[in-house]
């Protein structure tokens, strides 16, 4: 009987001092990638798999109802432990990352993904995300050392991350980490002068390896046709601009786009589009808005937080969010060159959407309403 009310307190506590405003955000967006996924991915499983056309839509589902029991239960525990369990959960994706190139199944050329009975086809750099930015925001806020050195600490942490993913190759993840680091350096009080030098440093690498390495041939490809239209190795970002322009203010209608059956893999890279298509760019504004006004609560609980270790973990965590969505829809639009990114919450996968139901919980956590406040 005690353990069930004490079972019955944490709830209630849990749902007494939960940011709502977040928490309906995060369930709305999740609803929506569900309801998308059944709109786009259903004529897929017909024509690929001669199967119930229900099949990816089935498999989104699963994926979400274990994000969101994921997605609760990093919202629920202590903050202490939070921390201290990613650390530890931190290192054991980072094991899983070092053993892709050894038992890496390798599809299209790359190998980023592991097939393990306990993980099957997961990719490990989306597990390690969420946890890496904690443990940026821990050694930036670690009191014994000096900034630069800590500066330092980090810098060695996001290199093996990085040339691990440079080796699959998958330069669009690491520029993510490279990105989201540097948010984390530049809202840590970092001189200027510095900063613009490291972000110089680390485009310099990236033009080196994409121009002079030829493992990245493909990607100075892509660099190469996003300059000049009229190349066949565009016709992907092609195919899905021209889904948007078709697609119009309100849509063709569901289940009337095309772009999913032109395009292998449109409903995570280029779900965008294939929402544009469908539904109209209406829905696509209407979509962005909602980001914005979910990111803006997030950024005000960051303005009214005194802990300066969850200041910066929240805003590692929003920023990763922020580029990755500004990656996939500058992709879709046809400003950037294609890149492979996930939209948060709404592209179909897996790994993704267990990374951002973490990511949320870890959010959530962090926005509770506290007793000592």
């Amino acid at each position: 009987m005690i353990n069930n009310l004490d079972i019955y307190n944490n709830y209630y506590s849990w749902w007494k001092n939960i940011d709502k405003t977040i928490l309906i955000f995060v369930i709305s967006f999740f609803i929506a990638g569900l309801f998308f996924s059944l709109a786009s991915t259903s004529l897929i499983a017909s024509d690929r798999l001669n199967t119930n056309s229900y099949y990816f839509f089935i498999k989104h589902l699963i994926f979400i109802l274990l994000g969101l029991s994921v997605m609760f239960l990093f919202s629920l525990i202590k903050e202490d432990f939070l921390i201290k369990i990613s650390i530890i959960l931190f290192i054991f994706s980072f094991l899983l990352l070092l053993a892709v190139p050894f038992i890496g199944a390798e599809v299209k050329g790359s190998k980023r993904w592991l097939d393990l009975p306990f993980l099957p086809r997961f990719q490990p750099i989306e597990l390690i995300k969420p946890f890496y930015v904690v443990i940026i925001a821990i050694l930036l806020n670690y009191k014994k050392y000096n900034l630069y050195f800590k500066y330092l600490l980090t810098l060695l942490l996001i290199v093996p991350i990085v040339l691990l993913l440079i080796s699959q190759p998958d330069i669009g993840q690491s520029m993510l980490i490279i990105f989201t680091w540097l948010a984390l350096i530049f809202v840590s009080g970092i001189n200027l002068f510095i900063f613009f030098g490291l972000f110089a440093f680390f485009i310099l690498i990236l033009t080196y390896l994409v121009f002079f390495i030829e493992k990245f041939n493909y990607i100075k490809i892509r660099i190469s046709s996003f300059f000049d239209s009229s190349s066949n190795n565009y016709s992907q970002a092609e195919k899905a601009s021209e889904a948007i322009i078709d697609g119009g203010f309100f849509g063709k209608g569901i289940g009337e786009g095309t772009l999913n059956s032109k395009i292998p893999e449109a409903h995570t890279d280029f779900i965008i589009s294939v929402i544009s298509e469908e539904f109209g760019i209406i829905i696509i504004l209407l979509l962005m808005l909602a980001f914005m006004f979910f990111s803006y609560n997030i950024f005000k609980k960051i303005r009214d937080s005194n802990d300066n270790i969850y200041k910066m973990i929240l805003t590692g965590l929003i920023s990763l969010l922020l580029m990755q969505a500004f990656v996939h829809v500058g992709v879709n639009l046809r400003v950037l060159p294609t890149t492979g990114m996930t939209l948060p919450y709404l592209s179909y996968g897996g790994s993704s959407i267990i990374s951002i139901s973490i990511i949320s919980g870890i959010i959530l956590n962090l926005t509770k309403r506290r007793v000592a406040d």
